[in-house]
């Protein structure tokens, strides 16, 4: 730094307010420190600085399953569902002009303790959490570290923290209506798992667009091969049906392949209706007519409410929920 300042024939404190950002330094001196430090290859140090801000620079996305039944499924679930990948790209898009970096965190119950550790030990400045489970004891012990912290969904119970969540219900119902519209009689579901409330949300928003109608309804995990065999036993038992919602886009991959190896063709004999409106929506064949929830817009917005929490600790927790859309494509 004292290289910087000689270069640009200024003091310590004006290169070390350029560096930080300050905005009472005048644009012609702004100028002549930036051009000192690309001159002289200047890189501050971070741990140094660190000591002086009492930031890391870095956020925590904490991705919480409720259980790993071995280390190779729960890896490979957490890296290859679309939605996990869509909400990275987000986060880390509306992160990178602040000049914070994310971490990516995965965790279930058996490591909570290591992550809460890891949190209170100063690695980062703030959490983005997605909890997948209405019993997650995860984003309580997060609150209550006082560390700032933004969660994927409304939390369990009354937890004073910030979320950004879709109005799951009514993207639901977006779904039922459509299957309606197209003339479909025999309607079925396939939902997520009934302790997420993604699951419990969209099947119970599917419901109330069906008044007087017994919607049977078989419950998967959120992955193809849970949606395939979900529609298979739905098949089994309503062989005639002939709409089909799928909670999810990955699961419903897995029911449009039931569907068809049953030999019934989609959408002519069984209409299918995803929800998510991710890259396994267009993998499909046919594309998947589903529900858009804006992931991308939802985890920025996740990243700018972080951010502002850092930046103003005492600031009131706040909800943000976004609309979900229909997307029609070839499979509804």
């Amino acid at each position: 730094m004292d290289e910087v300042a000689a270069a640009a024939g200024v003091s310590r404190a004006t290169v070390s307010r350029v560096i930080n950002g300050a905005v009472s330094v005048a644009p012609a001196i702004r100028e002549s420190v930036q051009r000192a430090i690309a001159r002289t290859g200047y890189v501050p140090n971070v741990a140094a600085r660190s000591l002086v801000t009492r930031r890391s620079d870095s956020v925590a996305l904490v991705i919480s399953e409720p259980e790993r039944p071995d280390d190779h499924s729960f890896l490979n679930r957490i890296f290859t569902d679309p939605y996990f990948g869509r909400v990275t790209a987000g986060a880390t898009g509306a992160l990178r002009p602040h000049d914070v970096h994310l971490v990516v965190v995965p965790t279930d119950a058996a490591d909570h303790h290591r992550v809460v550790r890891y949190l209170r030990q100063g690695h980062v400045d703030g959490v983005l959490l997605i909890s997948s489970n209405e019993h997650d004891p995860l984003p309580a012990q997060v609150h209550a570290l006082g560390i700032p912290a933004v969660l994927s969904s409304r939390p369990p119970g009354p937890l004073p923290v910030s979320y950004v969540d879709v109005d799951q219900r009514a993207g639901a119902r977006l779904a039922a209506e459509h299957l309606l519209a197209r003339g479909c009689r025999e309607i079925a579901t396939v939902s997520g798992p009934l302790d997420i409330p993604a699951g419990s949300e969209r099947l119970a928003g599917f419901r109330s667009a069906l008044p007087g109608l017994d919607i049977p309804a078989v419950t998967g995990d959120f992955t193809r091969a849970g949606g395939e065999a979900a529609a298979h036993a739905l098949l089994d038992a309503h062989p005639s049906l002939d709409g089909l919602f799928v909670a999810s886009d990955l699961m419903a991959e897995g029911a449009l392949r039931a569907v068809q190896d049953r030999g019934r063709r989609v959408p002519s004999d069984v209409a299918v209706v995803g929800f998510d409106d991710s890259s396994a929506a267009l993998e499909c064949r046919p594309a998947l007519t589903t529900v858009r929830q804006p992931v991308e817009e939802m985890a920025a917005e996740m990243a700018a409410l972080l951010i502002a929490h850092i930046d103003d600790p005492g600031r009131s927790p706040r909800s943000v929920i976004f609309q979900p859309t229909l997307i029609r494509r070839d499979s509804a």
